[in-house]
């Protein structure tokens, strides 16, 4: 088995939900999911995405979609609690659903932190606290209990300036997730959290990233030369749930990156403070000479 060739038997039949499934990385999950032969819950705040996501796949699996907005806990516990009413239980959660701002810390509104913290962080806790105690039941009777998939990125793992907001709950994400999968081992429930460089999505497109964002600040910032992938990403991150791996950092030079930031963070910092100036300068130059920030 490679890293991008998840045994099909792990997956064939089982019941997941994926947040955020209407784009990038969610609809990549999905169609390997599917693939893979699992019956797949397409779960996305604009449910026509999803809709667009569940007829396009094909495989052995299934997939519907769902309307949902991940900032509601009722509302994802009662997803959740469908999906077990369905099929009896639920295998698989992706909290992959995220946004981002970019820019400098001081532009953000007392707005900004509370959106990005109710997505990226109370998403995942509501996702988390409906699905768990589903998943510690089922592991109790003998059975596979589950589990729980978080899309972090390499920002909750390293330091990058600029989106500060966004560094802060992706570290959260990777912080619950770590914490989590301690106590989820003895109950028969897996944890794995997702933390990759920058994947060719949406996001690395969308205004909301600030005036120093865009595609070229994430694919330098993050030290690799073109974003991964969002089917390479699936596939890696289903055989890591299949090895029951707790964590995910990918591409290559992402990891050694990570490795280089474990080793000598003093290192590191100094780097990723360079990476912010050089930032600044290049955006004064645009503003200066009126080309496209």
């Amino acid at each position: 088995m490679t890293q991008q060739d998840p045994p099909q038997d792990r997956f064939a039949g089982r019941q997941a939900l994926v947040t955020g499934g209407g784009s990038g990385i969610g609809a990549a999950l999905v169609r390997a999911l599917v693939a893979a032969g699992a019956d797949v819950v397409v779960a996305d705040l604009d449910e026509a995405a999803a809709q667009r996501v569940a007829g396009a796949v094909t495989g052995p699996g299934t997939a519907r979609a769902v309307q949902l907005d991940v900032t509601d806990a009722a509302a994802v516990q009662a997803a959740v609690d469908e999906v077990v009413e369905r099929a009896g239980r639920i295998d698989l959660l992706f909290n992959n659903a995220g946004i981002t701002f970019g820019g400098e810390t001081e532009d953000l509104s007392l707005e900004h932190w509370d959106a990005i913290i109710d997505v990226n962080i109370r998403g995942v806790v509501h996702g988390v606290a409906a699905a768990y105690p589903h998943m510690v039941r089922q592991g109790a009777t003998g059975g596979p209990g589950g589990h729980i998939v978080n899309t972090a990125s390499m920002g909750g793992i390293m330091a990058a300036g600029l989106i500060t907001s966004y560094v802060m709950t992706k570290h959260a994400v990777v912080g619950l997730s770590l914490a989590l999968r301690t106590e989820a081992a003895a109950k028969g429930v897996g944890v794995t959290v997702l933390c990759p460089a920058a994947v060719e999505t949406p996001i690395l497109d969308k205004g909301h990233l600030g005036r120093f964002h865009g595609r070229d600040y994430y694919l330098k910032g993050q030290g690799v030369r073109r974003p991964l992938d969002a089917d390479v990403l699936a596939a890696q991150a289903l055989a890591a749930v299949a090895a029951d791996r707790p964590m995910l950092v990918t591409p290559r030079p992402a990891r050694v990156a990570w490795r280089v930031g474990r080793l000598a963070p003093s290192f590191a910092n100094r780097a990723a403070t360079r990476f912010v100036a050089k930032q600044r300068r290049l955006q004064a130059r645009r503003a200066t000479s009126g080309g496209p920030a």
